[in-house]
């Protein structure tokens, strides 16, 4: 136990150097000109653990760059770590170089030390006044160089100081891959693509990573084409791409639709040996079901030889989308670790699919097993309570959300309206409605879809019309709302409204507007609203088709119905 406390010692007062506020830090600095050689290790260890953190990205010798800082395809919270014995000795080499150098000159050990703060401080947490302290730092021990400069560099584009980069990027005698590479990311991330490109093109380093940073910084911006035409140039370039690549132009083939494209990039990994990256096939998955190849999806899930996660939550939803609730549970139930993210799909499809008890019973076994629930979660499972109209159930869950901060939340809020109105309480509804500071779209057709619910149409009038912005839900929230009361001329009026607003009617609008037709056996309404379908290609859908068939039937017109009936591709 001595021994242990004797080693830690050194770690643990080396620690308290690099957490400790600025002004401390130089203190100490200035005051420890002889530090031994257990301090400079306790320094090299914690900073080496610090190092497993996905970003902090730096290197002694400025020639390496970890892809995870300058490639970043988006904001997500998947958790890093050492997954592998090579990932582990690359994270580990850092503190271990830096120890060897310190025994080779022991002459000069505190600006090595300070050099190590620096980067550390600079990676981490990087504010204004930390980078000016670690650059006086750095001028009063050693002088710029190479290593301190990029990462000045990188922590001026982590606060969105990209001008502050240019700066000193111009200002640097010598520059390497990782300063152009710094700035072509930096650029890319502040959406100043024009700016990142005339670097890039200019970048006499040109290697997989740069141009790798210039294809992600595309796709993060939403630039899914300019992505993929300058994969084409990398590939004529003769520069092979690597896993981040690929998962980059995988995504960009994703949302611009060039699915043949894709499939053609498929066959490039497998060729390129990528077909066990993890991350590649992920995306290719996530292509596959964007093009509606379900079993290639599944193809290229059974392939994987490692799984996280996200794989398995993708191939739950591909089953969810086909309708096969029990292959979905299934899956589910083999899920070798499960998120938030999958209980919460698995919560909210059985609660959008008229399954409410299950999706009930799914929510207290994800507590049980102390996950905590998102806002997804609370949206479907108060979905599911309004369904099942347990109220008692629902001031619970309302209690809890109100316990854990979470009321103001305008989604959770305005599921909450939602519950309460169809729970028969609207007048809570319309309390919790009128307390919420922020609102959106969706908490006004909440507590609109209350009123029609409860025949409370002039109420439903008034806060429609006083809404700041309206969708195609809200008027067909209205529209069904005066079919469902018998206030069929209404019905047409908002129809005639809704055409005049420039809002396209959707299924439902017609399915609603048909059912009052049939109501009041109006054949010319239902032959002018008939002309209407036509006209925007809908009436071949089994929904609409199904619509007119009864309004045709009610109005007296048999051989009408039988020829939808007949033209109908497909049928219920």
């Amino acid at each position: 136990m001595a021994h242990t406390t004797k080693f830690l010692r050194p770690v643990r007062q080396s620690f308290t150097v690099i957490t400790s506020s600025s002004p401390s830090i130089w203190h100490t600095i200035k005051l420890r000109r002889k530090l031994s050689i257990g301090s400079i290790f306790g320094v090299s260890v914690v900073l080496g653990s610090k190092s497993f953190w996905p970003h902090v990205a730096y290197s002694m010798d400025g020639t390496d760059v970890l892809l995870d800082d300058y490639c970043s395809l988006d904001d997500s919270d998947e958790e890093e770590g050492p997954k592998t014995f090579w990932i582990f000795a690359r994270k580990l080499w850092l503190p271990l170089f830096l120890f060897l150098t310190v025994l080779t000159n022991l002459d000069n050990p505190i600006a090595l030390i300070a050099m190590k703060i620096v980067l550390l401080l600079l990676s981490t947490n990087p504010t204004p006044l930390r980078s000016h302290e670690a650059g006086e730092i750095v001028k009063d021990f050693n002088g710029f160089d190479l290593v301190v400069h990029n990462c000045l560099i990188s922590a001026n584009i982590r606060w969105g100081n990209v001008e502050g980069a240019r700066r000193l990027f111009e200002q640097m005698p010598d520059r390497n891959e990782v300063s152009w590479t710094a700035l072509i990311s930096g650029f890319m991330k502040c959406k100043r693509m024009e700016e990142s490109m005339w670097y890039f093109e200019r970048n006499p380093f040109q290697n997989v990573v740069s141009w790798t940073a210039a294809i992600s910084g595309f796709v993060r911006n939403g630039c899914n084409i300019e992505a993929l035409k300058l994969f084409l140039k990398l590939l004529e370039a003769g520069v092979k791409p690597n896993g981040v690549t690929f998962t980059s132009v995988i995504r960009a083939c994703t949302g611009s639709g060039e699915f043949d494209l894709g499939v053609s990039v498929l066959g490039l990994i497998i060729k390129d040996g990528f077909e066990h990256n993890l991350s590649v096939f992920n995306s290719v998955i996530t292509l596959s079901l964007k093009m509606g190849e379900f079993a290639l999806a599944r193809r290229v899930f059974d392939r994987m030889v490692e799984r996280d996660v996200v794989s398995w939550t993708a191939i739950l939803d591909m089953y969810f989308e086909m309708g096969d609730l029990a292959e979905a549970r299934q899956v589910f139930n083999e899920m070798p670790e499960r998120n938030e993210v999958s209980w919460s799909l698995m919560i909210s499809r059985y609660s959008q699919t008229g399954y409410p008890e299950e999706a009930l019973k799914l929510f207290c076994q994800m507590v049980e097993q102390g996950f905590d629930a998102n806002t997804s979660c609370f949206s479907s499972v108060l979905n599911a309570l309004a369904s099942l109209k347990a109220f008692r159930a629902g001031m619970n869950i309302h209690a809890h959300i109100v316990k854990i901060g979470c009321e103001e939340d305008v989604f959770i809020s305005a599921s909450l309206t939602d519950f309460y109105c169809k729970c028969g309480k609207t007048k809570d509804g319309r309390l919790l409605f009128d307390s919420n500071l922020e609102k959106n779209v969706v908490s006004w057709n909440s507590m609109i879809a209350g009123y029609c619910l409860k025949g409370q149409m002039e109420e439903a009038k008034v806060l429609f019309d006083n809404m700041p912005m309206r969708n195609n839900i809200s008027w067909n929230i209205m529209i069904a709302g005066y079919a469902e009361n018998r206030q069929f001329d209404k019905v047409f009026e908002a129809l005639h409204d809704m055409l005049l607003s420039g809002e396209i009617p959707s299924k439902s609008t017609f399915s609603s507007v048909l059912c009052a037709c049939a109501s009041i056996a109006s054949l010319d309404k239902g032959k002018n609203l008939h002309g209407k379908i036509i006209k925007l290609g809908v009436q071949y859908d089994s929904f609409v088709g199904t619509s007119l068939i009864d309004m045709y039937a009610k109005s007296g017109d048999i051989e009408s119905s039988k020829r939808v009936f007949g033209r109908m591709t497909e049928k219920n």
